[in-house]
C-alpha cells in the first residue's frame, strides 16, 4: 500500500499554518477534560471516596495539566532523543512547531503538574491521578493519528498485506505503526480503564487506576516497540532493546507496584498530600 498524500497542514491562515498534530493535542486535551469531569461528577464511583477535586479545580488543573504535557513533552525529547541540542541549538529546544515531542517526557511532566497542584490545593495526589489517568488515552488515540497523518514513526519493514510504503521511509512496505498504537495505546486502553472504573470500582482505591494505566501504556509501548523502527539517530542497545522499551519499563514496574498496593492496603494509606 502507497502511504495517503496527507498534507499535515489542515489550513493556511495567512502566515499561520493549522496543523493536524496542533488539533490532536487541543482535541485531546479538550475531550480529556470533559471526560474526567464526568468521572468527576458519578458520585457512585467514589463509593467510600469522594471526587479528589472541584470543578472549578478541575479547569484550573486543566492548565496545568496543558503545559505539563507541552514543556515536559518537548524537554523529554531533548533530553532521551536529541541531547546535542542542547549544547548546538539551544534555541532549536524552544520551536516546538518543529516538531520532536516525547510521550514519556510529557508523562513526566504532567505527573511534576499533577504533584504541584495536589500541594497548593491540599489534594490528595494520588486520586487526582485517578481522575486525569483514564482520560489520558484520549490524547494519545488522537496524538498517534496525527503521528501517521504526519508520515513518521512508521515501523519495521513487513510483508504483511496491510503494510504501507512511508515517503520518508524507504521502498519496502512498514508496518503502520502509528495505527497500531492509536487502537492499542488509545482505543484499548481506554476501554480497559474504562471496565476498571465503571465496572470493577477501582477508583475505590487510590492509586490502582493510575497503576492500571502506567501498566497497560508500558505493556502495550513495549511490545508494540518490537514492530516499530528505532529512531535512526538513536544508539543500538544490548538484547535488541529500544529507548521506548527502557523508557517504558520502569512505567510498567511502577504500575504493578501501584496496583498492589492499592489492593494491600487501605484507601488512605500513605497517600501523597499537600
Amino acid at each position: 500500500m502507497i502511504f495517503p498524500n496527507f498534507d499535515p497542514v489542515l489550513i493556511h491562515i495567512g502566515p499561520l499554518a493549522i496543523r493536524w498534530y496542533a488539533l490532536a493535542y487541543v482535541a485531546g486535551i479538550l475531550l480529556g477534560w470533559r471526560y474526567a469531569l464526568n468521572l468527576m461528577r458519578k458520585l457512585k464511583l467514589w463509593a467510600g471516596e469522594t471526587p479528589p477535586t472541584s470543578v472549578e479545580q478541575l479547569d484550573d488543573l486543566i492548565l496545568w495539566v496543558t503545559l505539563g504535557i507541552i514543556v515536559g513533552g518537548r524537554l523529554g525529547f531533548v533530553l532521551f532523543y536529541a541531547p546535542e541540542l542542547i549544547w548546538h541549538e539551544p534555541l532549536e529546544i524552544l520551536r516546538v512547531w518543529h516538531g520532536g515531542m516525547s510521550f514519556h517526557g510529557g508523562f513526566l511532566g504532567v505527573t511534576v503538574a499533577l504533584i504541584a497542584f495536589a500541594r497548593t490545593q491540599k489534594l490528595p495526589f494520588l486520586s487526582l491521578s485517578d481522575l486525569i489517568a483514564p482520560a489520558a488515552p484520549i490524547g494519545l488515540f488522537f496524538g498517534r493519528i496525527a503521528n501517521f497523518i504526519n508520515g513518521e514513526l512508521w515501523g519495521r519493514p513487513t510483508s504483511l498485506p496491510w503494510g504501507i510504503i512511508f515517503p520518508a521511509g524507504g521502498p519496502q512496505p512498514r508496518h503502520p505503526s502509528p495505527i497500531y498504537e492509536c487502537l492499542l495505546e488509545g482505543a484499548v486502553l481506554f476501554l480497559i480503564l474504562r471496565i476498571a472504573t465503571h465496572k470493577g470500582h477501582w477508583l475505590r482505591k487510590r492509586g490502582a487506576v493510575s497503576g492500571l494505566f502506567l501498566a497497560g501504556y508500558g505493556l502495550l509501548r513495549i511490545a508494540l516497540e518490537t514492530v516499530r523502527e528505532p529512531d535512526r539517530f538513536m544508539p543500538s542497545f544490548p538484547l535488541g532493546l529500544t529507548m521506548g522499551m527502557l523508557l517504558s519499563t520502569p512505567m510498567l514496574l511502577a504500575g504493578l507496584w501501584l496496583i498492589w498496593r492499592s489492593r494491600a492496603a487501605q484507601p488512605a494509606l500513605g497517600d501523597l498530600k499537600g
